[in-house]
């Protein structure tokens, strides 16, 4: 992708993620709805996967999938070092490296839209049960963005795992750790440090995505479905 387009896609993406982040801050009871929902969908994702996380080969890429990518944490400040950073950070980072960022950009700003819009169909701002959070998720609806959801964590983790066949990427990445960090981007660089290191310790991750692939896709049909 090249300069031009990459800012493209960023300012729409910036515009998207603005007018969803307003709606959280203006709505306490849709933030509070929210808060409930990531709570849920934490014990969901821990659950899913705990059985590739106790296999030291996946543990780590594990825990990059929950807290970098898919999980509840909250990214406001990697998202703002996001949208001032792509054109100062492609001096130092590897093109692919820029990639994944945007992407996991894409990833966070889809995931908080679904969220905002699952979170409002939410009867309460308690923690929702199954059968409660499958009732939103149907009516909240949106099949094909939740597909792109799916899609995207593929696309990163494919990015990431072509990094870490290259030992001159992961030296690039760390001698930029200086310079982001001093130019106040350094929750980007630790985003990259550490999925690097994950996908390395794979040593091949066509295994562990393809399981987050069928997984999420088995549960997204389950519950578009009705079956919970």
């Amino acid at each position: 992708m090249d300069r031009e387009a990459a800012r493209r896609r960023l300012d729409a993406l910036a515009s998207r993620y603005h007018e969803v982040a307003s709606r959280r801050e203006h709505d306490a009871g849709l933030a509070a709805r929210m808060r409930a929902l990531a709570d849920y969908q934490s014990r969901r994702l821990a659950a899913t996967y705990a059985d590739l996380r106790e296999q030291p080969r996946y543990g780590p890429a594990v825990d990059f999938f929950l807290a970098d990518l898919y999980g509840p944490r909250d990214m406001r400040e990697r998202d703002r070092q996001v949208l001032r950073a792509l054109d100062k950070l492609k001096r130092f980072l590897p093109a692919a490296a820029l990639d994944a960022l945007a992407r996991a950009f894409e990833l966070h700003v889809l995931t908080i839209e679904l969220d905002a819009d699952t979170a409002m169909q939410l009867r309460s701002s308690s923690r929702p049960d199954d059968a409660g959070y499958a009732k939103a998720y149907r009516a909240a609806g949106r099949p094909r963005d939740r597909d792109h959801q799916v899609a995207l964590i593929g696309e990163i983790g494919a990015l990431l795992d072509s990094l870490a066949h290259r030992p001159e990427v992961g030296l690039a990445i760390r001698l930029a750790r200086g310079p982001a960090h001093a130019a106040g981007y350094g929750q980007l660089q630790d985003f990259l440090e550490r999925g690097y290191d994950a996908f390395r310790q794979l040593d091949g991750a066509g295994e562990f995505l393809a399981a987050i692939d069928g997984r999420e896709r088995a549960l997204m049909q389950r519950l578009f479905a009705g079956a919970g």
